[in-house]
């Protein structure tokens, strides 16, 4: 939808299109010069779309002529001029309409002075445009796949399954969970030189693994894989054995390298070179990462750097892969980002790129703007009432909502939050059903969610104890299948509930109690309502009153209504503005709840629609 101020000088009818191409969608007068238009394009990739205005004679030539025919003046030389205007249009027009248009001109000249909307339309699509007016630039229009506004993330680190081979046996588990796309962390080759042992200990053992973001080694660099996951076959036949699940496979991005990567030895300008001729590896005080160089941006070879990290995403591409997870891309070239992102998707406009950009708001939406479909944000630290109402009505009921798409994670391999450390298995359901449904993307950082892990390195720490960054972890999911009943319930939920696939419409509800947030969303075209209610608090019962908006809903004050549970698979009967909740964590510790209308037939036939 596009709304602009349109008027001209004088008092003659505007009439006015959005031009898309080489069509155009007509647009309608509101009230005070205000226009609105709407158009539907449907072909994935960059579309661009301006305002044409001009004076419509014909319009205005018709408006007068019924002005002067109702107080009886003559009308003979008005009726000659709209038959010119006709005869005109008529030159211009294909066979079929020019013959209507000539016969509405002959009327005319007979004394007919009866235009329908036939002969209108036809006229605004055929007569002479004099003088248009055009806004001054093309506006942009991105279509992304569905997968971009609507997806289950499921991150799992491929080592510690065993190879590829060996992941293609938990895709049906993934699959049937509900999830769209498989993440895999960096799967390259890792350096030896400063390797971290578990913990992120600074010296690692003959038989430590390494971190996975510390990429490149005498083996290979981003264009290569670990040797122990398996050969560029194994891979992609995964990426197909994935296809026939129905899921992605999604790939980290990291532009990071180890200093055993071959672009250390070969192209050492890329890097950032102290007074000591030594690189400068990654820091974040008092943190430091010895085994990671950051790639400089500012050298002088640029061009050849931007070309080379470009040929890094169409290698994979090849490969057949078409979702990235971008590390870190708020510490690289914005201006690299806007020309590499959009010359692939020009060639390949079905592609999604997942910023993992945790910074501040306006980089992490100007990255956004850039061309990155999805981001991680501040959800993880966002656990009172106050807070997820606040930050959720800034991303979905502000211009936010126009370019940045959340992602919402409750916990990655970096972050495990002092809520989920704290709050037990209750925690990781709450956040998990947050996530779910105040997001129509989220994801989760797979195994460990699972079996709720939650012990951090130490106290005051984000950082999981044993943390499969450093180490190859053996998880036993057999232990996590009441989580997976639940993600399965909430992911099918998704799937069925239309008003569960998108954002925009996420509008909160009153509560007498700080710790239970409500929310629902709608779907306008399907009719589609979900309600979600909430207790925040992971360690006891809690009880209030939701006050809902019937009025905005189409529904009565006293209209009887069924609510039911998709999370219990329990139904019951409401009347009234409030509804009553109590809601244990040790149990489920929300609602999902799908509203129906209670109706009565003639027959006396009580039903929900």
């Amino acid at each position: 939808m596009v709304e602009a101020d349109i008027f001209a000088d004088g008092h003659e009818v505007v009439s006015a299109v959005l031009k898309v191409g080489d069509r155009e969608w007509p647009m309608k007068a509101l009230v005070n010069d205000r226009w609105r238009g709407e158009f539907t394009v449907s072909e994935l990739g960059l579309h661009s779309y301006t305002i044409e205005a001009w004076v419509n004679h014909f319009e205005t030539w018709r408006r007068d002529v019924e002005k002067k025919r109702k107080a009886e003046m003559e009308i003979g030389s008005e009726l000659l001029a709209g038959a010119q205007m006709l005869e005109h249009a008529a030159a211009r027009a294909p066979k079929t309409e020019s013959r209507e248009l000539q016969d509405a001109a002959n009327r005319l000249l007979t004394g007919d002075v009866a235009v329908d909307e036939r002969i209108s339309q036809l006229m605004f699509r055929h007569a002479e445009r004099l003088f248009p007016a055009r806004y001054e630039r093309d506006l942009k229009l991105l279509v992304e796949p569905e997968l971009a506004r609507f997806s289950a993330w499921y991150e799992m680190f491929p080592r510690s399954v065993g190879t590829f081979r060996d992941c293609e046996r938990v895709l049906p588990e993934i699959a049937g969970m509900g999830f769209d796309i498989l993440y895999f962390p960096p799967i390259h080759p890792i350096g030896q030189s400063f390797r971290k042992g578990p913990n992120n200990r600074l010296e690692a053992g003959p038989n430590d693994p390494g971190s996975p973001w510390a990429i490149g080694s005498e083996e290979g660099g981003h264009k290569s894989i670990h040797p122990a996951l398996g050969t560029f076959e194994d891979f992609r036949h995964l990426v197909t054995e994935a296809t026939k699940s129905n899921l992605h496979i999604a790939l980290d991005i990291a532009f990071q390298c180890s200093p055993d990567h071959p672009y250390v030895r070969e192209h050492k300008q890329w890097f950032r070179i102290r007074p000591d001729g030594s690189i400068q590896y990654a820091e974040n005080p008092p943190k430091k990462y010895q085994d990671i160089y950051p790639i400089n941006f500012e050298t002088d070879d640029w061009q050849a750097l931007w070309e080379e990290l470009r040929s890094i995403f169409q290698f994979w591409i090849d490969q057949g892969v078409k979702v990235f997870r971008v590390d870190n891309p708020h510490t690289k070239s914005f201006r690299f980002w806007e020309w590499c992102i959009s010359t692939l998707k020009e060639k390949h406009p079905e592609l999604i790129f997942l910023s993992e950009a945790f910074t501040r708001p306006k980089m992490m939406y100007y990255l956004a703007k850039l061309g990155f479909t999805q981001s991680y944000n501040y959800f993880p630290w966002r656990n009172h009432k106050r807070e997820l109402t606040k930050y959720f009505t800034e991303l979905t009921r502000t211009q936010v909502k126009e370019y940045f798409r959340a992602n919402l994670w409750p916990n990655t391999p970096d972050i495990l939050t002092e809520y989920l450390q704290f709050g037990g298995r209750p925690a990781f359901v709450t956040r998990f059903i947050l996530a779910a449904t105040l997001g129509a993307s989220y994801g989760i950082y797979g195994p460990a969610f699972e079996l709720c892990e939650n012990k951090p390195r130490e106290p005051g720490s984000e950082e999981y104890l044993n943390s499969e960054k450093y180490e190859i972890r053996h998880w036993d999911t057999s232990k996590a299948r009441n989580m997976r009943d639940l993600i399965k319930r909430v992911n099918q939920a998704r799937r069925v509930h239309p008003a569960l696939q998108s954002d925009h419409s996420l509008e909160f509800m009153e509560t007498d109690n700080e710790q239970i947030i409500a929310y629902a969303k709608s779907d306008p075209e399907t009719t589609d309502l979900v309600v979600t209610v909430v207790n925040l608090d992971p360690h006891h019962t809690q009880r209030g009153w939701v006050s809902l908006p019937l009025e905005r809903w189409g529904i009565g004050p006293t209209d009887n209504l069924q609510f039911h549970d998709l999370l219990t698979d329990a139904r019951f009967l409401w009347s009234g503005r409030r509804i009553y909740v109590e809601l244990d964590p040790q149990f489920v510790p929300a609602h999902l709840l799908v509203l129906r209308r209670y109706v009565r037939t003639e027959r006396d036939f009580d039903y929900f629609l």
